[in-house]
C-alpha cells in the first residue's frame, strides 16, 4: 500500500476531524488501522489523547459509596480466605502438552532446564492458576496500603514454605 498525495490529504482532514484510526483506515479504503498511526506520527499530527472518565463515579451519593466501599472489602476478603485456607492440594507436575483447562498453569523453574514443570494443581474457576499461585499472580488492589509490612512477609513466609513442602 501507498500513500498518494490524495490519501494523505484525506487522512489529515479526517484526523483533524477527531476520527479514530479505525475509522480513518476504514474510509480512506485499503489500508490498515496500523497504518494510519504510523503515517500520523511521521506527518506529526497531533496526538489523540483524550482523558477518560469513568462512568461509575459520577454519580456517587452516600448509598452508591456504602455499595462500592462493600465491593472492595468483598475483593480484599476473597484473597484473604485463600491465604487463611492451609489445605492446598499437592502439586502434580505436568509438561505444556499435558495441560488442560482445570490445570494450574503456574511454571516452576526455568524453561531452558530439563526439570522445568507446571503446578498441575486443579485451577480455579475462571483463572489459569490454582489457589496458592493465584495469590502470587493476582495482588489485590492497594494492597501496599492496606497491610502492614509484618502481613506482607508473614504471607510471602507462608507461600514459600507451602511451595517448598511440595
Amino acid at each position: 500500500m501507498s500513500w498518494n498525495d490524495e490519501k494523505v490529504a484525506k487522512l489529515k482532514e479526517l484526523w483533524g476531524k477527531g476520527n479514530t484510526a479505525s475509522q480513518i483506515a476504514e474510509i480512506i479504503g485499503g489500508i490498515s488501522r496500523n497504518a494510519v498511526i504510523g503515517k500520523a506520527h511521521r506527518l506529526n499530527l497531533s496526538a489523540k489523547i483524550k482523558a477518560r472518565t469513568p462512568k461509575t463515579n459520577k454519580n456517587v451519593t452516600p448509598n452508591n459509596q456504602n455499595n462500592l466501599d462493600e465491593l472492595k472489602r468483598g475483593r480484599r476478603s476473597k484473597f484473604k480466605s485463600l491465604i487463611i485456607e492451609k489445605d492446598f492440594e499437592p502439586e502434580n507436575p505436568k509438561q505444556l502438552e499435558e495441560l488442560d483447562e482445570n490445570s494450574c498453569k503456574w511454571p516452576i523453574g526455568h524453561p531452558d532446564e530439563k526439570t522445568f514443570y507446571f503446578c498441575g494443581r486443579s485451577s480455579l474457576k475462571d483463572f489459569s492458576y490454582c489457589k496458592l499461585h493465584l495469590l502470587y499472580a493476582y495482588q489485590p488492589k492497594g494492597k501496599k496500603d492496606d497491610s502492614n509490612d509484618n502481613e506482607k512477609e508473614e504471607i510471602q513466609e507462608y507461600n514459600e514454605k507451602k511451595i517448598n513442602a511440595v
